[in-house]
């Protein structure tokens, strides 16, 4: 509801908001929750709101706090406020607005001096580590040291931890539950013998003062009467109970965000906290900002497809811009192919005058930059790294590069009978490189990741030229690094799907969008595998024109080509590039000839499990028994053939997906509403 006069300026004000963002700009007092789809305008709408707020007098300046998640956020929300008139407005970080008032009453409170804000958590994770009696290196000091933000933010203590931790299914590199816990506590002490505190810290301590000293808390309150947060999908729990005592029961609070934007659940961020706003909050005013301004609607359209069939409570967005060119879809034999076919579209955008800068290429992890930089390099086109070191500028790397260089300088030879590539194999392996991806996550992944790709650009070196040895190799991947990491003033960006969030292009590649790396391998839950699903949905809509979205069926040149689109992408691709073996709409004809997984001929022996005896199955296969078994007896009590219940195909989808709700089940193919309702139930309960 409105409040105050709606004198020339309040009109002037409001003039250029559409219907819902106007609406969200007169709904001065909360409880207001803004579920704002991506491209909706929502900072427009909010920033409209505190100054509409301010203008007519509802809101005094300097009693507004408005908190979001990144400095860049806050601070173009302080830019737009004060070209708004609304100049006297805070608007922080959680953090920085944490630390404002922590550093102002610890004093006061405690009469010593504040603990000193450390920018690393890993010196006195190292510490912990040793104290414990335990060797690390940097991949693990950083893996446990993103655990101990995520413990802390979650508010899990460390003698919680192993249970919540296996329930959650959350591991560290080679390390069990009870030691991470061991690890969680031995740095805490590390911490306070210091006169330390972390980022967590900031957020800890300052609720701590605000629940243990009324005067204190009175005091903030007095100060801050109306709080607007920003991406609230975000939120953890520390983040919600410190809002909840700046609030004091109070409700004048208007949150923004949207669920299909909840990307960073594995370090805490709770969409539930924006979904369960109005069972908290009674009498919320809930306001939905539809009209995506930001994208074609070829783009939209594929956005708002991605995400039909799901769970998401996100809002369906309608695109306001023009007709656009169509979103493409592209397969390529291998990664090179792909690289090399994003740097020739690049180019051919770049000659009819687009922008270098208004064009992005995101990728799921790090690791497959540097195709990337090679290619674009290759092609004379500059480009910078965004939220990630460029390949050869990472540790691990350059350390790798180290020891080639020194066992080619050395003169070391192979052993009997292997060549230059198994020598840099061995060279790797002695840096903890293994044949097989660890099963680890997070930086230790990363890393493997990196010394892989230095394995296989040695492959591809080795096959380019039969001559070649390590010295070349060497050379080349110096002229490598030396080409790659000029300056540059503008050019590409490479990103990962997570730097890129918050951000758009005109022209966005989406690469890597294949099985196993989106989603990625270890997300088998299916909350994980929803949570990749966003991911993609966030790349997607950072285009504002031209999106182009591709994978690779092999790593490399010449290997098998085993890889298929990711499932995500099914309904998206037209009939050409759909997936018809080993997809998810394989073939499940009796007798095929041909592999479900690489789509060779299969030998006579292999033709009853339908795949080659050395290609991996993608589904639980205990599971896939326990549904055969269960169509065998419904086929039996319906006199009917077993095919007739569902198909091996069907079933395979089943116990790889793993869906646990009628709508996730009914989004496979082969289970169309009648089978849904009459066999639905009997799947889930197997699933489950």
């Amino acid at each position: 509801m409105s409040t105050g006069s709606q004198g020339p300026d309040v009109a002037a004000l409001l003039s250029g908001l559409d219907p819902e963002q106007r609406r969200v700009a007169e709904t001065l007092r909360g409880p207001v929750r803004v579920l704002a789809g991506a491209g909706t305008g929502k900072t427009r709408a909010i920033t409209h709101r505190i100054a509409h707020g301010v203008l007519t007098g509802v809101y005094a300046p300097t009693e507004v706090l408005a908190v979001t998640f990144t400095t860049r956020a806050a601070g173009e929300m302080r830019g737009r406020l004060r070209g708004l008139g609304a100049g006297g407005v805070q608007a922080r970080t959680f953090h920085a607005a944490a630390l404002r008032q922590l550093r102002y009453f610890w004093p006061h409170v405690h009469g010593t001096e504040l603990p000193t804000l450390t920018e690393s958590k890993i010196p006195m994770v190292r510490d912990a580590l040793r104290q414990l009696r335990i060797n690390g290196d940097l991949a693990l000091w950083r893996d446990l040291s993103s655990e101990i933000e995520w413990a802390k933010v979650s508010n899990v203590r460390p003698e919680d931890y192993p249970a919540i931790a296996t329930a959650r299914d959350r591991s560290v590199a080679q390390l069990d539950v009870d030691t991470v816990a061991r690890v969680l506590s031995g740095y805490e002490d590390v911490k306070r013998g210091q006169g330390r505190m972390d980022m967590e810290d900031v957020l800890l301590l300052t609720a701590g003062i605000l629940a243990d000293d009324e005067r204190v808390a009175a005091q903030v309150r007095r100060q801050y009467k109306w709080f607007v947060v920003d991406e609230f999908q975000d939120v953890s729990p520390l983040q919600s109970a410190l809002l909840d005592l700046w609030l004091g029961g109070r409700d004048e609070i208007c949150v923004v965000g949207d669920p299909a934007q909840t990307i960073y659940s594995f370090a805490g961020a709770n969409a539930d906290y924006l979904r369960d706003f109005p069972r908290k909050y009674d009498a919320t005013t809930s306001i939905e900002l539809v009209r995506n301004y930001r994208s074609t609607p070829e783009v939209v359209g594929a956005a708002n497809t991605l995400l039909a069939g799901t769970t998401s409570t996100s809002v369906e967005l309608r695109a306001q811009q023009p007709s656009g060119a169509s979103v493409v879809y592209e397969g390529h034999p291998d990664e090179v192919a792909e690289a090399a076919a994003v740097a020739a579209r690049v180019s051919t955008l770049r000659a009819a005058g687009h922008a270098l800068s208004e064009t992005a290429v995101l990728f799921r992890i790090n690791a497959q930059s540097e195709a990337y930089e090679e290619a674009l390099t290759d092609a004379g086109i500059p480009y910078v790294i965004r939220g990630g070191a460029r390949f050869f500028d990472r540790p691990e790397v350059r350390e790798a590069v180290t020891r080639l260089r020194g066992a080619a300088r050395s003169g070391a030879s192979p052993a009997e009978g292997d060549t230059w590539v198994d020598l840099v194999r061995d060279t790797l392996a002695g840096m903890g490189w293994t044949t097989a991806a660890p099963e680890a996550r997070g930086q230790t992944r990363d890393r493997w990741e990196s010394w892989q790709a230095l394995v296989s650009q040695a492959d591809a070196f080795a096959t380019a030229d039969a001559q070649a040895d390590l010295n070349g190799f060497v050379d080349d991947l110096d002229r490598r690094a030396t080409e790659q990491h000029a300056p540059v003033a503008e050019g590409v960006t490479l990103a990962t799907f997570h730097a890129a969030k918050g951000l758009e292009w005109d022209a966005v590649f989406l690469v890597g969008v294949q099985d196993g790396t989106l989603p990625f391998t270890y997300a088998t839950s299916p909350a994980a595998i929803e949570e990749e699903r966003r991911l993609l949905y966030v790349g997607m809509t950072r285009a504002r024109s031209d999106l182009v979205i591709s994978w690779a069926q092999a790593r490399n040149p010449g290997q098998a080509a085993r890889r298929k689109p990711s499932r995500f992408l099914i309904p998206l691709l037209p009939a050409s590039a759909q997936p018809t073996q080993g997809g998810q709409r394989s073939s499940s004809r009796k007798g095929a000839r041909t592999c479900v997984e690489c789509g060779k001929p299969l030998a006579p022996a292999d033709k009853a499990r339908r795949r080659c005896a050395d290609c991996p199955v993608r589904y639980d296969e205990e599971l896939f028994e326990r549904l055969r078994e269960w169509r065998k007896q419904r086929a039996a009590a319906e006199e009917i053939a077993a095919f007739m219940v569902f198909s091996n195909a069907t079933l395979e989808l089943v116990a790889e997906l793993k869906p646990r709700t009628p709508v996730a089940l009914k989004s496979i193919s082969g289970i169309g509403p009648e089978k849904l309702e009459k066999y639905g139930p009997d799947l889930l309960e197997l699933v489950g």
